[in-house]
């Protein structure tokens, strides 16, 4: 009879800790998203880049497709469309913010809830305005550049937070630091893509404005594949 008393005692014991063990392998997982959604997002802009004929907005056909003076934001039209959007929804923006919930969750045991959230939550502003992107394409102008500013100005406030609190955690101080640097980087490619840009170019398929945004793209996207892959490697092994 004492014997079987235990019994209830011990399946208690053990249910947290199984519990726990489960919960930080689906973080450690859950950080390759920030790995999978801007590689995903990166791989469909080059295919679909040399596949799209061309697309037609506002009664204005925009034709051969060219990477170099087109944005990326064509391939969300025309043919292409079913393809390009979903990669900005479910790569850029989904996948990404699951990954980066995933990598603060692997640091629980190095600050509290609230400042956890906060960094997270400031990190996935940047690619919820990239995944929108794909919802309001560019036959929404206006909401379609909210959305963009959303994802290339958020790493200013984003990126230094971020960095104050990973350098007070073993093993994420040297890109703490490369998260700093990353802003004025940042900086100079979006002037860069903004001194590049001319719409009247871009309708008859001329400049190059194509190359700056996609450098731009790949430089801030880098930086959350970065994070997620480090989330991954550092996560403790329980």
């Amino acid at each position: 009879m004492n014997h079987l008393d235990t019994l209830p005692a011990a399946r208690s014991d053990t249910s947290p800790a199984q519990t726990s063990l489960a919960r930080s392998r689906a973080a450690r997982l859950a950080a390759l998203g920030a790995v999978a959604g801007p590689t995903l997002f990166t791989l469909a802009w080059l295919v679909l880049g040399f596949l799209s004929p061309g697309y037609t907005i506002y009664g204005t056909r925009i034709a051969p497709y060219s990477p170099i003076s087109q944005p990326v934001s064509g391939l969300g039209m025309g043919v292409t469309a079913p393809y390009m959007n979903a990669a900005f929804v479910l790569g850029a923006g989904l996948l990404t913010m699951i990954g980066v919930v995933g990598v603060f969750a692997t640091l629980r045991a190095y600050s509290g809830r609230v400042r956890r959230a906060v960094c997270a939550g400031l990190l996935c502003l940047s690619p919820l305005g990239l995944g929108l992107c794909g919802i309001f394409t560019i036959e929404y102008p206006l909401v379609h550049l909210v959305c963009f500013v959303l994802f290339v100005l958020t790493p200013f406030i984003s990126f230094p937070v971020a960095a104050r609190f990973l350098r007070r955690v073993p093993g994420w101080r040297r890109f703490s630091t490369a998260l700093l640097v990353a802003v004025p980087v940042t900086v100079a490619m979006l002037a860069w893509f903004f001194l590049s840009y001319d719409q009247a170019a871009i309708t008859v398929g001329q400049g190059i404005s194509g190359i700056p945004e996609r450098l731009l793209l790949i430089e801030v996207q880098a930086w959350f594949v970065a994070l997620g892959w480090l989330g991954y490697r550092r996560a403790p092994r329980i």
